[in-house]
């Protein structure tokens, strides 16, 4: 049976020691990092399965050790940070994180969504991969399989929430998909103060997809979006 290994990057010994203490209770075994810099060299030599990124460390940030790791590893990550607003945790959804924990924590609740994460994973490893269609709209190409996005042949960096926001949103053009929907399809959970994050990462896309330019996803006011193809 493989071993489940969790990297922890944190600058703070203790912190990192306490979870590595509750991931080894849970029968995982625990990496620990001090930086950005250090838990991408982890990556890059280990077979990580889930990763706990502090967000304020020296040498390489949360933010940009995460930006590297998706281009290595679509690994589960978790944000533990003392950054704790609104904005805070909906920024490190958006940059890539797929669970935002802040400081001080309860262990308990953070080793109950470091195993949520892992049967979510697992259960998308364990389906059978199935070839999925080229999307082609008016210039935009969007390739499931390669989890690419191009707009006139340019290519467009998405984080994955981003992707699979645009991807759900253009297999079904024209049709409205509510919030709450979108939620619970790109992040695998049930709905509770989700919106927000939804509407950030739709924000964001649009960006990307220079909506000044060209009007693909289409907000319907008091129900939630569609794709415009």
């Amino acid at each position: 049976m493989k071993r489940i290994t969790i990297l922890i990057a944190d600058d703070e010994a203790e912190i990192a020691e306490l979870i590595a203490l509750h991931i080894k209770k849970e029968g995982y075994h625990p990496i620990i990092v001090s930086d950005g810099k250090e838990a991408i060299q982890a990556v890059q030599t280990n077979s990580i399965d889930l990763a706990i990124l502090d967000i304020m460390m020296p040498e390489m940030d949360g933010y940009e050790a995460t930006r590297c790791i998706r281009e290595l590893n679509s690994m589960p990550i978790i944000f533990l940070s003392a950054k704790a607003t609104d904005l805070d945790k909906i920024t490190g959804l958006v940059r890539g994180a797929d669970d935002y924990v802040t400081k001080p924590f309860n262990p308990m609740e953070l080793i109950a969504r470091v195993n949520a994460q892992l049967r979510r994973s697992m259960q998308l490893n364990q389906q059978a991969p199935v070839s999925k269609p080229v999307l082609e709209f008016g210039g935009l190409t969007i390739s499931y399989d390669q989890r690419t996005v191009s707009l006139y042949g340019n290519n467009i960096e998405l984080t994955p929430k981003e992707f699979d926001i645009l991807y759900l949103l253009a297999s079904s053009p024209k049709k409205v998909y509510p919030t709450e929907l979108i939620f619970q399809q790109v992040w695998g959970e049930a709905y509770f103060e989700g919106g927000n994050t939804v509407m950030v990462h739709i924000r964001t896309l649009r960006k990307k997809l220079g909506e000044d330019k060209n009007t693909f996803i289409k907000t319907i006011w008091g129900v939630g979006y569609t794709f415009n193809g």
